[in-house]
């Protein structure tokens, strides 16, 4: 099948719009929504800038800080940073740290990693043998997006970019949905408004299909780790991808409706609710901002030592 634009052999058929692609149109494809995406996330009009990506050395992150830095990297105003969270899972993140530091020094980008045992004490292996009855996400959601923010904040970072494509953005917005959870709902990045304590986060790939990322990753050689997390099957998560992907193969350009309403709703219901009025407090233990006395990790903390005790 030839290329929809020139002569040339076709490497992808977008299903969503019936054309077919070329290595070399499919590239500026994928480039060229990332820029929109930049540009309708981020606040030029700073004198400097940086950012701080969230870099696993998995395809997803990966293609997010190899996409900013050849978008973003000739500007002088602009600075980037990677770091890696280690979550302490044996057989797993050590084969993503290793991509991740080869990424970053073929850019030429300061990588950092932030642990969960230096920041919480223990690993998430540690905490999994400790609670056998919660799933693993419900302690390594909220770790991570602590530390996320920390490094982030420390590093003065105006944005922390995070690799997350069309697919997890869809569902995500479906499980917020029938959760019935409006607030988190309005509270999805990107984000519009800066509050106190939190850097606001960006996603580049947000409109990137997840098989489109794979494969731009493989035609400009970006190196990423294939492994999946060992926790994989206990997400909820993976009802809601079943779902999305059974209603994208039913109708393409499923994943993109589900954005755009969300695009659509979100505005309206944030003017509403006006969340970025309520003041955050700071935690009483570790001074991370929440909306109570008390963050969701170290309360969580306290839940583990107790079980802890308790074995």
């Amino acid at each position: 099948m030839e290329c929809s634009i020139c002569n040339n052999k076709a490497v992808y058929e977008v299903k969503y719009n019936g054309s077919f692609l070329c290595k070399k149109h499919f590239i500026e494809y994928v480039e060229k929504r990332v820029k929109r995406e930049i540009r309708n996330q981020m606040d030029f009009n700073k004198k400097n800038i940086k950012i701080s990506v969230a870099i696993s050395g998995g395809k997803d992150s990966s293609a997010t800080l190899y996409l900013l830095n050849k978008i973003l990297g000739s500007r002088r105003n602009l600075e980037l940073k990677a770091f890696t969270v280690d979550e302490g899972i044996a057989g797993y993140r050590s084969s993503g740290l290793e991509k991740a530091k080869k990424l970053c020094d073929s850019l030429k980008i300061d990588h950092e990693v932030i642990s969960y045992k230096e920041n919480f004490g223990y690993t998430l292996d540690e905490i999994m043998k400790i609670d056998k009855k919660t799933i693993s996400c419900s302690h390594c959601g909220p770790m991570r997006r602590n530390l996320m923010n920390k490094i982030s904040e420390y590093n003065k970072a105006d944005y922390v970019a995070l690799g997350l494509n069309l697919d997890d953005y869809a569902q995500s917005i479906l499980m917020n949905v029938a959760r019935g959870d409006v607030s988190r709902y309005i509270r999805m990045a990107p984000h519009a408004y800066v509050r106190e304590g939190l850097v606001p986060r960006i996603l580049p790939l947000r409109k990137i299909p997840e098989k489109e990322v794979v494969l731009y990753s493989i035609l400009n050689g970006i190196d990423f780790d294939h492994s999946w997390c060992p926790y994989y099957n206990m997400a909820q998560r993976n009802t809601y991808r079943d779902i999305i992907d059974k209603l994208e193969r039913e109708t393409p350009g499923t994943k993109y409706a589900v954005v755009k309403f969300f695009d659509e709703t979100r505005q309206p219901l944030r003017g509403y609710y006006k969340q970025e009025d309520i003041k955050l407090n700071k935690c009483k233990i570790c001074g991370s901002p929440t909306a109570g006395d008390i963050c969701e990790v170290c309360k969580d903390l306290e839940n583990i030592k107790k079980l802890e005790i308790k074995a």
